[in-house]
């Protein structure tokens, strides 16, 4: 299936690893440039060497994203190099895990910055080029936990849920524009961030980070966890021109794990 992606400019945010290095690598199978932006500068170099080994141009850019001033000079460079963003995907580390009692004032407010204000801002700066050239995807990386949360990760139940609301609301003012805004929500898949969740949970409850994930397995259908290219497509199809009638959506690649009907 061709999805109309070659050419597109993408900026995938969070890219130097997990979840977002996926989406950026399947991406530019599909012939989309891309703009790549992490906090770390090594890891997002090495990812970008990987990137460009497919053929595509790429704009690595070490940037933090809960910081205004940092979304304004990579969106301002994504239009510098390549004089429009297409795509956008939103990503973002996830905050600490804990009961409630566990975080300050100053952690929920990061939370929030890192999850859902740079969301917003990235929104922001590259929604008008959209709406110009009436054509557009945005599509963000939440969590599982937007449907059925997750013990113990109440910062990103709580903040990650409001990146939902933003993106349902967003999806209807847009849509005329021809810009489609989806969701998709990662389950438990074979991510660092995974396998920090294990640790942690294997330190609350005295157990091992291999007895966590084989809890984990046990509440899939699917008995396995999820492999971050599995992920990637989702996204990818999401981005690309052959989804042009679906948006405001909220797709869960979870292997089964959430039991609700919708």
């Amino acid at each position: 299936m061709d999805l109309g992606l070659g050419g597109k400019v993408a900026l995938v945010a969070a890219s130097s690893r997990g979840l977002g290095r996926a989406v950026a690598e399947e991406l530019a199978r599909e012939g989309a440039h891309l703009v790549m932006c992490a906090r770390g500068a090594e890891a997002l170099e090495e990812a970008a060497a990987a990137v460009r080994a497919a053929g595509t141009r790429v704009l690595a850019l070490a940037a933090d994203l809960s910081e205004p001033a940092e979304v304004a000079r990579v969106t301002r460079a994504a239009l510098d190099e390549f004089g429009a963003v297409d795509v956008l995907v939103t990503n973002t580390g996830g905050p600490p895990a804990g009961p409630f009692e566990s975080h300050s004032a100053e952690a929920w407010h990061q939370a929030v910055r890192q999850n859902l204000d740079s969301v917003v801002n990235l929104v922001r700066a590259v929604l008008p080029g959209m709406k110009e050239r009436r054509w557009g995807r945005i599509v963000n990386v939440t969590s599982i936990a937007v449907k059925q949360p997750v013990d113990n990760l109440i910062l990103s139940n709580s903040v990650r849920a409001a990146v939902t609301g933003f993106a349902r609301t967003l999806a209807n003012e847009v849509a005329p524009f021809g810009v489609t805004v989806n969701s998709v929500l990662p389950g438990y898949t074979r991510t660092q961030r995974v396998d920090e969740l294990a640790a942690r949970n294997a330190q609350l409850r005295g157990t091992s980070a291999d007895a966590e994930r084989s809890v984990w397995e046990g509440q899939i259908p699917m008995a396995r966890l999820g492999e971050p290219d599995e992920f990637a497509a989702a996204v990818a199809f999401l981005a690309s021109a052959r989804a042009s009638y679906i948006t405001g959506q909220n797709l869960a690649v979870d292997g089964g794990w959430i039991r609700g009907l919708l």
